[in-house]
């Protein structure tokens, strides 16, 4: 198999306290792979890890390319031109600009503007042609998309595809499952240190179909059930009701979202 990134046991301290537990996984090259969790699960950690920005206590790591990360924030200062922030990390990186990427990104309609005055969405941009400096093999995404409005995010999507369509590797962090579902070939989600689930979107997306809410309303007001078997559970429920003597006035199903599965696979609520 041929893979941009190996992890093998994975393990991060602070202190007493482990961050990481030894986390096992390998990125393929060319593919668009998003690493997961809630607040806390170690997500962050372990992606400074892997991007070369934070020592680790156990395992390896294995990076088989050129690195180019794009963080929330560049930490430019504020008067900084567009250009004079590309033709800097160029000189950085020992390499030509190349113009044709920052004309695809609508960088040099923004040569002339400071960095405090450009919009999120541009600042997006940015950092993004920032990050492509140096033709980099993989590129590490972290929640690009936030704070943008819905062309920008259309936008910058488009770009990223664009990115994946010329062999490049995209590994993204991201809190939108929409995006996640949208972009992403493959997923680890992380609990506690440990990933709780490994595989393609589609695949947490068929585990999702199974479930169901069904909002039942009666005279004496409205409650909600989950259910992975929607015929058992309403014929079960309805029979209860009966029992009751309770009147069912209204029925209403909807499938679980895949943010709500994510949420429950990431807090260790299910398989």
């Amino acid at each position: 198999m041929n893979y941009a990134l190996q992890i093998d046991r994975l393990k991060k301290n602070y202190g007493d306290h482990t961050v990481l537990k030894g986390l096992n996984f390998n990125v393929e090259k060319g593919e668009i792979f998003a690493l997961l969790g809630v607040n806390g699960a170690g997500k962050t950690t372990a992606l400074e890890c892997i991007e070369g920005l934070r020592k680790y206590d156990g395992g390896s790591i294995v990076v088989n390319g050129r690195r180019g990360i794009q963080l929330q924030s560049a930490s430019l200062p504020d008067y900084i031109r567009p250009m004079e922030a590309v033709r800097l990390f160029a000189k950085w990186n020992k390499t030509k600009i190349d113009h044709s990427m920052l004309s695809t990104l609508g960088i040099n309609e923004l040569a002339k503007t400071l960095y405090t005055d450009l919009s999120t969405g541009q600042k997006r941009r940015l950092h993004l042609a920032l990050a492509l400096i140096g033709n980099p093999d993989i590129v590490f995404l972290d929640e690009p998309t936030a704070g943008l409005d819905v062309e920008g995010r259309i936008s910058l999507h488009d770009q990223i595809r664009k990115l994946k369509s010329q062999g490049k590797t995209i590994i993204l962090a991201s809190h939108d499952m929409a995006e996640v579902e949208s972009l992403c070939d493959r997923i680890a989600i992380l609990n506690d240190g440990n990933i709780v689930f490994w595989g393609t979107v589609a695949e947490l997306t068929s585990k999702v179909g199974k479930r169901y809410i069904l909002h039942i309303k009666t005279e004496q007001g409205e409650e909600n059930f989950e259910s992975d078997n929607i015929g058992d559970t309403m014929l079960t429920l309805l029979e209860d009701f009966k029992q009751r003597g309770i009147a069912v006035t209204d029925i209403k199903i909807d499938r679980g979202t895949l943010e709500q599965h994510f949420i429950n696979i990431a807090r260790g609520k299910s398989e």
